[in-house]
């Protein structure tokens, strides 16, 4: 069996070697008991011999028994000596230049990984992608805008798509969202050592649900009663501790979630004009997120509740109040022929509404500490993210709209 020659000849060539090795020609040891494994993990003695200049460790370099007394001195039992530059630490026959090129790759692969973890330290910069290149960033609005288009577009057509091409499929949209949003509030308060009982919540959401499509309002409020009473009765089955901080957050969810968004329902109970009402509702909420986005990235300058949704701004507020209330008079007076005036305040109310119900969901999870509910929607994060303004607008449409187009 042959051995490799070092690559880089005696220090004194400065390089590596282009004619024959340098080296001494290996000598067989005879293995001792004492020997140790190398770095691969076998005895000694169990295969080939080393070459003499093979490095040891020993009581000269500070590692271990059966090595040389130091650099340049000979083996204990008559063995060739080893040359004066082997490393005290490798386990193959490389050359000292060799060596030296590889500790200076080590130190080269240490900097640039602390240059690549360096910019996540500093407020402002942006973290190198694998590449070398800058990751990209999300805009100042702080989401995926394309994403967000494309989902929330895809979103509100299937709605409108259950609502005029079979009317019924718009009761299954509503407890799907419901369901969803039950799954993701439960999960989320998780996090905060909060457990309430999920199955009777989804049971009394599609409850609440069918209860405000055939019959309305008064039955939602005794779908809610059943559905608090049901959560009440299965989480004293479990036996466990924490009793009430569950229940308080099942009645937070029960009221959140299902409750409010079977509003939706109610407005699109009536058969002549209920289509209408959702649309106009669903288009003032997009327009009011629309505008104020477009306001706050241009002209966003003064923050608006910075201690819970700091991309907020007071002049995004005035351009999300602009943009419904001009929605809401164009939409009113050609779907529903309801006066110019009272399409702006629609718009108006519905845009406070909307925007009070994403700083309500803000601040709900900021007090959980999670930024998402979840990620089932690119751009938007869960689809409550994406209900949040939805389910305070919705029961502020269906009062305001009982009284200035009452159906029928």
């Amino acid at each position: 069996m042959s051995y490799l020659e070092p690559r880089g000849g005696h220090p004194s060539t400065g390089g590596r070697a282009s004619g024959p090795s340098d080296a001494p020609a290996p000598s067989w040891g005879t293995p001792t008991s004492q020997e140790h494994s190398d770095t691969t993990g076998a005895v000694r003695g169990s295969q080939p011999p080393e070459p003499s200049w093979a490095p040891r460790q020993g009581p000269g370099s500070g590692q271990g028994p059966g090595a040389g007394q130091g650099p340049g001195s000979g083996r204990t039992g008559g063995s060739v000596s080893e040359p004066n530059w082997a490393a005290p630490t490798a386990a193959t026959s490389t050359s000292q230049a060799e060596w030296e090129l590889t500790a200076a790759e080590a130190e080269a692969e240490a900097a640039a990984q602390a240059a690549d973890e360096a910019p996540r330290r500093g407020p402002g910069k942006r973290r190198a992608g694998r590449d070398g290149k800058p990751a990209k960033a999300n805009g100042r609005a702080g989401r995926n805008l394309p994403a967000a288009i494309a989902v929330g577009t895809g979103m509100v057509l299937v709605v409108f798509a259950s609502l005029f091409l079979w009317k019924p499929a718009f009761l299954g949209v509503i407890a799907l969202a419901i369901g969803v949003g039950i799954w993701e509030m439960v999960r989320a308060l998780k996090v905060a050592e909060t457990f309430p009982p999920l199955v009777p919540l989804l049971a009394g959401g599609l409850l609440m649900t069918g209860l405000a499509w055939f019959y309305g309002p008064d039955e939602l409020l005794l779908g809610l009663a059943a559905t608090l009473l049901a959560t009440l009765v299965w989480r004293f089955s479990e036996h466990k501790d924490g009793f009430r901080r569950d229940m308080s957050a099942a009645a937070l969810i029960a009221v959140y979630v299902p409750f409010l968004l079977s509003f939706g329902v109610l407005l699109g109970r009536p058969e002549d004009d209920g289509a209408q009402r959702v649309l106009c509702t669903l288009l003032c909420v997009v327009l009011s997120d629309t505008g104020g986005y477009a306001a706050g990235v241009f002209f966003g300058k003064h923050a608006m509740a910075p201690s819970i949704s700091p991309k907020k701004s007071w002049e995004g507020f005035a351009g999300s109040i602009f943009a419904a209330g001009l929605g809401g008079a164009l939409l009113l007076y050609f779907l529903l022929e309801v006066p110019f005036y009272w399409g702006i305040l629609f718009g108006a109310v519905i845009s406070v509404a909307a925007v009070t119900g994403d700083l309500a969901e803000s601040m709900l999870k900021r007090d959980i500490k999670i930024k998402d509910m979840s990620n089932l929607l690119p751009g938007h994060g869960g689809l409550m993210d994406r209900l949040d303004s939805i389910l305070f607008a919705v029961p502020a449409a269906y009062l305001l709209l009982s009284i200035i187009a009452p159906p029928g």
